[in-house]
């Protein structure tokens, strides 16, 4: 349902489309819809959106803004996105309301996984 004024979509840049569709779809099970060869959408996940080719990618270190996911089992969690080829660019770690990881996916854009249970 679209909500007057409030955040709706969100779109990412990506070097490899194929590698960062192939991520998501083993470490979270997204599906997608291709518009043609350079742009790839998810639906149904918390906040629709897409990815766009591009050269660049979103880091906070380049003051992006970070996409945090919500996990009841972060260990669980971790590991998928390990198996399908992301890499964490900051381990388990306490912040006030629980604990986190971040992680980039295989063309560089940064994430986050939080949870209020213990890990």
């Amino acid at each position: 349902m679209n909500e007057h004024e409030k955040l709706n979509y969100v779109e990412f840049p990506s070097r490899d489309l194929a590698a960062t569709k192939a991520f998501f779809e083993k470490a979270f099970g997204w599906r997608f819809v291709d518009y043609g060869p350079d742009y790839a959408a998810f639906s149904g996940q918390g906040l629709d959106g897409g990815f766009f080719r591009a050269e660049q990618a979103s880091s906070t270190d380049n003051g992006a803004a970070l996409l945090v996911f919500y996990s009841q089992q972060l260990e669980g969690t971790l590991a998928k996105v390990v198996a399908a080829g992301g890499a964490v660019v900051r381990p388990i770690f306490a912040f006030p309301g629980g604990l986190r990881f971040h992680f980039t996916e295989p063309c560089g854009n940064e994430f986050a996984v939080w949870s209020d249970v213990s890990a």
